[in-house]
């Protein structure tokens, strides 16, 4: 009984210690937990913010980003619009004599009176240049001169486009020889002029050699070719060369009735192909243009060589200009020459302006 007795106090004592031993930890547990409540409560609005942060930045990046784009844009058209304005502004300097004379912007230039083969002015006219698709004239002459009939029927071959770059022409187009001596002359299309010298009588290879003699035979020193399209850059000559080829070429009217079209148009199967002339001048009609070629590649420069009337007298006057830095300023750059020209028309072709400076160039030679 005893025993018993003592058993149910141990019992009763053992549970009175672990309650309090509950008690006690009990706040303990409390805080830890009220802890990590507050800090899970913590953590929610960091994420929070930094979520909110981020899309706050996004949107501001792209906000950023058009109005940075808005700001090049009218950064690029003012600089154009400063550009055009400063290429269509004639420039002058005062030459050797006293005289005002053009100051061109581009590489080389010349007026030249093919009548009288007097340099009314000139610029580097004898520097060597590349000059691109003005080749094409020659490669006009020369097919010309071969008498291949221009009726006669070609088929493009995969050779004559491979890497053309400018052409109008697809691998098994078929279409005449005139058709491709027009868009030759007016849309300077490359595969054209290899398709010309391949069907000639004097195959590819004895074309470009035919070019070559016949530049010789023209006087025409400082002019070589290695294609007949001026892609290469080995097609080198100069402004003098380029104003007697052109004033020779443009004579001739089967090549200077085409070199005078706005455009050409041709079918090909159920297809039509409309070439556009790539020269502003002659598109534009404000001058008389007895007949020009454009040229372009990136060793060339711009260059355009052209034949013009003068509107007092009608006299015709070669204008060349090699070397310009874009497309819009090689036509600006003749345009001011023509106008000058034009106000001196009667110094000039009488030879009370130009003759000092013929003088000059021919002790220079």
């Amino acid at each position: 009984m005893l025993i018993s007795k003592q058993n149910r106090l141990t019992k009763i004592a053992v549970s009175l210690a672990a309650a309090a031993l509950m008690l006690t930890s009990a706040p303990a547990m409390t805080a830890a937990q009220t802890a990590g409540t507050a800090a899970s409560k913590q953590k929610t609005p960091a994420r929070a913010a930094t979520s909110s942060s981020t899309a706050k930045k996004k949107a501001y990046s792209a906000s950023a980003a058009r109005a940075r784009r808005a700001t090049l844009a009218r950064a690029r058209a003012a600089t154009r619009a400063r550009e055009l304005k400063e290429l269509q502004t004639p420039r002058f300097r005062v030459d050797e004599f006293g005289r005002e004379v053009p100051d061109v912007r581009a590489e080389a230039a010349i007026i030249y009176n093919p009548e009288t083969g007097e340099v009314l002015w000139e610029n580097h006219a004898n520097d060597q240049r590349s000059i691109a698709s003005i080749t094409k004239v020659m490669t006009a002459l020369v097919f010309l001169e071969s008498n291949t009939p221009l009726s006669t029927m070609v088929t493009v071959e995969r050779s004559d486009v491979s890497r053309a770059s400018t052409t109008y022409l697809r691998n098994g187009f078929k279409l005449t020889a005139d058709d491709l001596l027009n868009l030759l002359l007016v849309g300077s299309d490359n595969a054209a002029a290899r398709a010309l010298a391949r069907v000639s009588y004097l195959g590819y290879d004895g074309f470009i050699q035919r070019m070559n003699e016949k530049a010789k035979e023209l006087g025409l020193e400082n002019t070589v070719y290695a294609d007949p399209s001026g892609l290469l850059a080995e097609n080198m000559s100069s402004a003098y060369d380029l104003a007697r080829l052109i004033a020779y070429a443009a004579a001739d009217e089967r090549v200077g009735a085409i070199m005078r079209k706005t455009s050409f148009s041709t079918s090909v199967g159920k297809s039509t192909i409309t070439a556009n002339s790539t020269n502003q001048i002659v598109r534009s009609g404000d001058i008389d243009v007895v007949g020009g070629k454009t040229g372009f590649i990136s060793r060339s420069g711009y260059c355009l060589a052209t034949i013009l009337k003068l509107p007092q007298s009608g006299q015709q006057v070669a204008f060349v200009v090699l070397g310009a830095k874009s497309n819009a300023s090689r036509f600006w750059e003749t345009r001011h020459l023509f106008n000058w020209m034009a106000s001196r028309t009667k110094a000039l072709l009488e030879g009370d302006f130009q003759q000092p400076h013929q003088d000059q160039h021919q002790q220079q030679q």
